[in-house]
Order: structure tokens, then sequence, then C-alpha cells
């Protein structure tokens, strides 16, 4: 133990306190515990006062979900192919056949048809959606719910300020930031928060005392080697304990809600990850980011959107609906966003497949101040090129922190003394606002 308290390497640090983990204090699942550094409390800074959104739900179709198939319809365009648009509660809003219960929500919503991006791979696309930087070697920037924990911190004391639920669950993080900004993970909703529970054996006493001993140790440590990693897991403690003793976890279980509502949501990951989103801004968790993978539609588009389509409906829908129906949509902006739109062109030699296509997606807004039952932004008569009001990533980004009431010219300092904003230089845009 002399040597692994005297070697100042993270590597070894962290095998150090996943042992004490397991085997002083009792605590049975390392993995959990770990993401629970990167949810501590944060001081924060004040927001905007005039910013109307609480919290965020933000809904990342992962892969590249096609504008044409789903909200940016081409009615008798070749381009379109055989999918036709419907009508909505919002007047000259049309949308994909495959969107019916979504439909008569739309009056909420804020339909961005000019998006446009630089980045046309999928690790350069998702990373630059979610940090407003470009993808490098040398830094790691911080995502935008790791944003808005740092600058504003906790809702409710007792639950992170940043949650991540599905798909690659650990995801970007908090970059440069202290790890403790970064999102907790859920990996299945259904799941909820696993491993907050003492295991068999260990009463609160012995539990107590073994912290009183590790705290110590880690106090013993961080006085020597005061680094970014040492300040992580001293933090994961405090606040897995936090956690663990909360009277609001049961926010996580979503065995509280009726059948009839997890049905409404749909019995699949997506549908119950936003239900459980919705539980978690009921409890005053800031920022809760949903993942849903598969749109990387490059063979049979029009089969695989029609089936991603049909759970994507049901759950916003329902997600809408009842934000709105308890006045939560008021204070609560939810986002669905994607790295990039699908090829106009449809390829027939991959089973009618649509490649990437940086130039041109759809993202939409709700919510949170949100001006809803418009079109902001346009696309030629074939969805190639943005011909109207282009809103380029920075700029989309901006606007999410305006709604937070994140301060958009506060600079923070990377490691290497580098000032970084929130959308880098992006301007929110204001005429999404009602």
């Amino acid at each position: 133990m002399n040597q692994i308290r005297n070697e100042n390497d993270p590597l070894t640090r962290r095998a150090f306190v996943a042992g004490a983990a397991k085997t002083l204090l009792g605590v049975g699942a390392m993995p959990a515990l770990s993401c629970l550094a990167n949810a501590a409390s944060a001081a924060g800074l004040p927001g905007n006062e005039d910013a109307k959104a609480r919290s965020v739900i933000y809904l990342y179709m992962s892969g590249g979900m096609s504008h044409l198939d789903t909200f940016d319809t081409k009615p008798g365009a070749e381009t379109q192919g055989p999918v036709e648009s419907i009508k909505t509660s919002a007047d000259g809003v049309q949308i994909s056949e495959y969107f019916p219960k979504l439909a008569s929500q739309m009056h909420n919503v804020a339909v961005i048809n000019s998006m446009n991006s630089t980045q046309g791979a999928h690790a350069q696309g998702n990373y630059f959606m979610h940090t407003s930087y470009f993808l490098r070697g040398t830094i790691k920037h911080p995502d935008m719910g790791a944003w808005s924990a740092k600058f504003l911190g906790k809702i409710n004391p007792g639950l992170p300020a940043n949650v991540k639920i599905g798909g690659n669950s650990n995801g970007l993080g908090a970059g440069f930031l202290e790890s403790e900004y970064a999102a907790l993970p859920i990996g299945n909703p259904e799941s909820g928060l696993q491993y907050s529970k003492l295991v068999d054996g260990v009463t609160d006493s012995r539990f107590s005392a073994r912290m009183k001993r590790l705290k110590a140790m880690n106090n013993s440590f961080s006085s020597k080697y005061d680094t970014k990693e040492a300040r992580a897991y001293a933090s994961m403690y405090d606040e897995a304990v936090s956690l663990m003793k909360s009277k609001d976890l049961t926010a996580f279980d979503l065995n509280q809600e009726a059948d009839v509502v997890r049905d409404r949501y749909g019995r699949n990951p997506f549908g119950q990850a936003c239900l459980l989103a919705k539980r978690l801004v009921q409890n005053g968790v800031r920022f809760i980011e949903v993942d849903d993978g598969g749109w990387d539609t490059h063979g049979d588009n029009f089969g695989r959107v029609a089936e991603k389509g049909a759970i994507l409906d049901q759950a916003l829908a329902s997600l809408l609906a009842d934000l709105d129906a308890t006045g939560m949509l008021n204070s609560t902006l939810v986002v669905l966003a994607t790295e990039f739109g699908r090829t106009p062109q449809i390829f027939a030699d991959r089973d009618n497949g649509r490649n990437h296509y940086p130039q041109a997606f759809t993202c939409l807004m709700a919510g949170g101040g949100i001006k809803g039952g418009i079109k902001y932004g346009m696309t030629d008569k074939e969805g190639r090129e943005v011909v109207e009001n282009m809103v380029v990533v920075p700029e989309f980004n901006a606007t999410i922190a305006h709604a937070l009431g994140i301060p958009l010219d506060k600079k923070t300092m990377s490691p290497s003394m580098r000032p970084f904003t929130v959308a880098d230089k992006g301007q929110p845009v204001m005429d999404l606002f009602a």
C-alpha cells in the first residue's frame, strides 16, 4: 500500500481506489460509483435572470437522422422518395407520415430546418454537435450537460445535475473541466440507479467507520498530489454517499409509474428513457440526455426510418403532452438533435439508402421559452442546400445555453491556459424565442 500511495500515477491511483471501494467499504459496484464522481455538486454561477428554461431534456438521434424523411419533407420532389407528408396542429407545419402522434404536439415545437455542420463523419459530427468545437487530439471539450452543471449547479441537492441515459452512456463528458461536471450514466432506464444500497452484511455504522478511514487515506494522498484525478476520486465518495442517502432516489425507479403510462411512452429502451427523463426533471435534475442510436441509414433508409420513427413518435409525443399538461414544458427545454442529415440522393444499389449529409439537416426545440408551432429556416425544393436563415452548430448550442441562462461570454481556462466559452463564438437564434 505504501508503494501505491507514493506513486504519482492516476492509473495506479484508480486501481487503488477501485480496490478500496470493493474490499474496504463493502459497496458492491465500482463502475456505478466511479460514475458518481461525474455528478458531484457544482457551486455554479448565477444564470441570466431572463432565462426561461430550468432544465433540458436533450434527445440525441445518433447516426444522422434523415431530414427529408422526418421533419423537412418535400412533397412531389424526386428526392423525397415514398414518404408522405401530413398536417399537424401547427398551421403551415407538415411532417413525415411516420409521426402521426407527434403531429398533435407540433404547436409546441419549433422545427429548425436550416441546420448546417462542417463535420460529415460520425465521431467528428457527434463531438461538434455536443461541444461546439472540432475534435482534436490535444484537448477534450465539455459537452452541454457539463457546461450547465458547472455554471448553474444543482436544482435538487440530493440528485446529480447531469444525467445521460442509454446508448454509449459514458458519452463525451466534462472534457477539460473537473470530472464532477460530467453526466451520471444510466445504461438501462428500467434498471434505474444500480448499486445504490449497501451490500448484505455491511451496517450503517460499519460503513461510516470505513468511510472515515478512507477519507483519512484520501486526505493524505491529496495533500501530496493535488491533481484533477485525485480530486475526482475524492469527490466521488462524497457524492456517492450523498446519493445513497437521498430521499429522492425513487426518481430513478420506473416501477413507480402506472403500467398505462409506461405503455404510452413505449415499452422499449428509448420510450422508457424518455419517461425516466420526465421523472428526473420532476425531481430537479437539470440536464438529461437520452441517446437513441441506429439512425445511420446507408441501407434500407425508408424501412429503418419508419421503424425508428415509430418509436420516436410515441415517446416524444407522450413526453411533450405530459410536460405540457403539468405546466413543466414552460420551464423545460426539450431538444431533438442529430449530427447531420442524409443525402437527398437515394442509392438504389444500397436498398434505397441515404449517405451522410452535413450541408442541411433538421433539429427540434420545444418549451423553455421557445416559440412553438413554427418552422425556422428553409432548404431548397429538394432539401439539398440551406437557402434561408442557416443555423450552424455553435449557434444551436448557444440557443440552448441562452434558454438556460448560461453566460455565453464567460471564459473558462483549460489546463493549457487557453480560454474557452460554452458555445465557442456562437450566438443564440433569438427569433426562436417567444
